[in-house]
């Protein structure tokens, strides 16, 4: 009954509106309470506003009054959605209005408000344009409609703001080029189109701007050209940032003129030429990033002035020459990133002295000489990479004690000299690599107590000179999860600590000189998948507890001193695909189940005394023993008699089963085409022979053949039963697979089945395996490199498969898959995901959806290295019952969200906000 008393009051209030209670308070409650109309979930707080009692309306939250009437209305983060009513435009003596950070939909139009001076809409999901006439909003200072889904041009009624200082129209879908009229807006301070459609080229007229402090144009926008000279013209900049935005040409050296510059990004552009001399003009200079561009030359000598520059960002460009001296010198460098560039030269010796450096990555130059020992001077260095140059000496022993170092890199060096007492029990230290050196001496215990490295998770140490025993303490190391030691001379036993190593998923300790028995607490560390402990000196059993590791994936125990027999358990492990025992000095029968018919016969070379089936090397099952007094001839007659009659047995039983599979009765053999085929069962039965045989694996065997008309064919024969009456809707499978056609998918021609065995015969393609394409010197397409995270992309299109209840491949139109059908339709935006949705998915809540959606997302970024491991994968999805999408916790990482950054509607590129290092 409430609302429509409300609607009827403002129905007279509009019949009247020169009376006296159209200026009233309770003509403001009245509006206010036709505004709640139109939300929808709204926050708790907003029962307070209690439209039985309007005069207590200036009590109600966000609402603010002076002098009778409501002249703020401050709505922002209360998760409210819905629409805004036009009718908010009556509270005609508003003066700041904020409806930011909700969920309001549909679109939005303010007018009439003359005394309106702040206006944020921003963080919603309001469409359609913003060509509202703002000739009536005269007073308006501030205009934030930042990361919305506003899809038009840039609206040109914004000239009609004399007085707008403040203008944000990121974050959002306008489209076309930036008019060359809003250089006429001379009273901006602010202004921020980043992260639109927009394209062309940056008018120079901008550079009339000169009140401007703050210019974002960057981020998805695409513009021609470089950056106008004319930016040189505003003096008051204190904040300049025209990131990844395909920008040309030369940076200009009338930048150098922004004396008051503060922060100036250009990252991620097609900038060339050498960095202008004049930018060392601007010693304001606190964040200085050209890094991602074609830029050559020298760093200027004129950068000694930065006195108080942070952050150095150079890296991926063309930079040569030597890193200057006086760059250890700026007092307040925290982040210098020179990585793959062209310098050479000595690091300089004074760097970190300054005791503010906090990240240094020079990786992927030429650079010599030694690593500078004052690196954390006063313990504030967090990631120190310096892999792929040519440096040499040893590690500072400094570093030892450096607890605030999370990562450390220096692989790929001429690093000599042993590692330094307690470097590697560092408290803080997540990974650590100083792989491919020189290095020398042992590992030592971890000699203080207090110290806790409970926080290390990778650890490659390999292809140095370091010796002795692995020490005991290795389980100190309780996050580990890839452990690599291997190209070293360790010696003595491994450790059973190392079975307390519960997160371990690889471990390679291959190629040293471990002796003694593998201890059988190496079935402790039940989450590995890469175990190899190749060519060593061990000796005694195999340890059977290897079978309590049910994920494991490759195994290599080739080139050591291993003795008796391999454990039938082994073979359960029903994920082991790689497995190596040759040179060893095994023996007695290799078990002839589970996995062990599938690997390659060459797993176990090198062992006489092993035999079996599967080696073509029987074993001696029965003896016959020599009475007394017996002749020798004899025995040969008796022997050579049984050999003759098994013999017979084998070939008449042979003849039968041939007989029987080849040439049964009409009724043995059934064959299902799926298209016209010009061959009958006989000519499929032909192929399977042992010299066709191109292949075997988990699911059966595949044989090439050549039909009577020239065509080849391949004919897998599956293990398992054959053609029964429980085959678990096994033939429609087949049936359906048989009418899929697609340019990516091998064509399934014909089904053929009896009692005993199923025969799938294939088109035949002549491209070699999947592993010659893979690892053979034809460069796995766009030179990807298939590793563990390959398998977090599938699992990304499973969840998508999943949420969607599409197939991954076939419904979206030729060369279009799910991942790329997703992105289009979704453009990753959380609001778009509800499309994409199956229907079928009742019972699932919309935000347990949503939270699946962004983790499969972040499992099908293109960059491999982006991806998460599945680790984190199921880390992400356990604790979502315990978390919801807008709480602080680790999910808010799926929540891209920050100022002037938070859009990503291209899914494959890294958030804009986030500054890429090589780590």
């Amino acid at each position: 009954m409430v609302p429509l008393i409300v609607f009827a009051l403002l129905s007279l209030l509009g019949t009247s509106s020169s009376s006296s209670s159209s200026s009233s308070l309770i003509s403001d409650a009245l509006v206010l309470a036709t505004l709640k109309q139109g939300f929808e979930f709204t926050d708790p707080a907003l029962s307070s506003w209690d439209v039985s009692n309007l005069s207590s309306v200036c009590s109600w939250v966000g609402i603010k009054c002076s002098r009778g009437r409501v002249l703020m209305v401050n709505l922002s983060d209360l998760n409210l959605c819905g629409s805004i009513s036009s009718v908010i435009s009556s509270l005609d003596w508003l003066v700041n209005l904020s409806l930011a950070g909700n969920n309001f939909t549909g679109r939005i139009e303010i007018t009439n408000l003359t005394s309106l001076q702040s206006l944020n809409i921003s963080n919603n999901q309001f469409n359609g344009g913003l060509n509202w006439d703002y000739s009536i909003l005269t007073n308006l200072e501030v205009f934030d409609a930042y990361n919305n889904n506003f899809t038009a041009l840039l609206p040109l009624g914004i000239l009609s703001l004399k007085k707008i200082k403040y203008l944000d129209l990121g974050g959002n879908f306008f489209y076309g080029r930036i008019p060359a009229v809003y250089g006429n807006l001379f009273g901006l301070e602010y202004l921020s189109l980043a992260g639109n459609d927009l394209h062309g080229k940056i008018p120079g007229e901008l550079g009339n701007l000169t009140n401007l402090k703050q210019l974002y144009l960057g981020y998805f926008n695409v513009f021609e050209g470089g950056i106008p000279v004319e930016f040189g013209n505003l003096m008051n900049l204190v904040h300049l940032d025209l990131s990844s935005c395909e920008l040309d040409g030369r940076i200009p050296h009338q930048l150098g003129n922004l004396k008051l510059l503060d922060t100036l990004f250009l990252q991620t552009n097609l900038l060339s030429g050498s960095i202008p001399k004049q930018l060392g003009n601007l010693t304001s200079l606190v964040n200085l990033d050209l890094s991602n561009n074609a830029l050559t030359g020298e760093i200027p000598f004129e950068f000694t002035g930065f006195k108080l520059l942070s952050l150095l960002n150079l890296f991926m460009n063309r930079l040569h020459g030597s890193i200057p001296d006086f760059i250890a010198d700026l007092p307040n460098l925290e982040t210098l990133g020179l990585w793959m560039n062209n310098f050479t030269g000595v690091i300089p010796q004074k760097l970190g002295q300054n005791g503010k450096l906090q990240l240094l990555d020079l990786s992927s130059n030429k650079l010599t000489g030694t690593i500078p020992r004052g690196l954390c001077y006063s313990n504030q260095l967090k990631i120190l990479i310096l892999l792929k140059n040519f440096l040499f000496g040893p590690i500072p022993e400094g570093l030892g004690t450096c607890s605030s170092l999370t990562r450390v890199r220096l692989g790929q060096n001429y690093l000599n000299g042993s590692i330094p007492k307690g470097f590697l029990y560092l408290p803080q230290l997540n990974l650590v690599e100083l792989h491919s050196n020189y290095l020398s001496g042992t590992l030592p215990e971890n000699g203080n107590s207090t110290s806790n490295p409970a926080k290390l998770s990778h650890l490659n140490l390999s292809n140095n000179l370091l010796s002795g025993s692995l020490p005991f303490s290795l389980s100190n190391f309780s996050s580990l999860q890839i452990l690599l030691l291997s190209a070293n001379q360790f010696s003595g036993q491994i450790p059973p600590s190392i079975g307390d190593l519960h997160q371990l998923l690889k471990l390679d300790l291959s190629r040293n000189s471990l002796s003694q028995e593998i201890p059988q607490e190496i079935g402790n560390c039940s989450h590995l998948t890469y175990l190899d402990l190749s060519q060593n000196n061990l000796s005694g059993l195999i340890p059977s507890e290897i079978s309590y590791i049910r994920i494991l994936n490759y195994l290599n125990l080739s080139r050591n001193h291993l003795n008796q027999t391999i454990p039938k358990s082994i073979g359960s492990i029903k994920s082991l695909t790689v497995a190596d025992f040759s040179f060893n000095d095994l023996s007695g029968k290799l078990p002839d189940s589970g996995q062990f018919p599938y690997f390659n016969a060459s797993a176990f070379a090198g062992n006489p005394q092993l035999c079996g089936s599967l080696l073509n090397n029987p074993c001696n099952i029965t003896t016959i023993t020599i009475k007394p007094g017996k002749a020798p001839g004899d025995f040969k007659l008796i022997f050579a008699l049984g050999l003759l009659v098994c013999s017979l047995i084998f070939a008449a039983a042979a003849i039968v089963k041939a007989r029987s599979f080849k040439r049964g009765g009409s009724n043995s053999w059934r064959m299902t085409a799926f298209q016209k085929v010009e061959f009958t069962i006989a000519d499929v039965l032909e192929c399977m022979k042992d010299c066709n045989e191109i292949g075997r694996g988990g699911a059966g065997i595949v044989y090439v053949g050549k039909m009577p008309n020239g065509e080849e064919i391949a004919v897998k024969r599956l293990l398992g039963m054959g053609n029964n009456s429980h085959d678990h809707g096994f033939r429609a499978e087949i049936e359906t697979l048989g009418n899929i056609r697609h340019r990516n998918i091998v064509r399934l021609l014909a089904f053929c089945s009896n009692s005993q065995t199923n025969l799938l015969v294939y088109e035949y393609m002549r491209n070699g395996s999947l592993g010659e394409a893979l690892h053979g010197k034809s460069e796995y397409a766009y030179t990807l490199k298939v590793d563990e995270k390959s398998d977090v992309y599938s699992f990304g299109v499973v969840l998508l498969e999943l949420i969607t209840g599409q197939r991954p491949v076939g419904d979206f139109g030729d060369g279009v898959d799910i991942v790329q059908w997703t992105k289009m339709t979704t453009n990753c935006r959380k609001e778009e995901v509800i499309h994409i949705v199956d229907t079928r998915l009742t019972a699932v809540p919309p935000d347990e959806s949503l939270h699946m959606f962004f983790l499969a997302m972040l499992c099908v970024q293109e960059n491999s290295l982006e991806r998460p491991t599945m680790r984190e994968v199921v880390q992400m999805l356990s604790e979502f019952p315990r978390h919801t999408m807008n709480q602080s916790s680790s999910s808010s990482a799926l929540q891209l969200q920050s100022k002037n950054t938070e859009k990503e509607r291209d899914c494959s590129k890294v958030p804009p906000n986030v500054l890429i290092y090589g780590i």
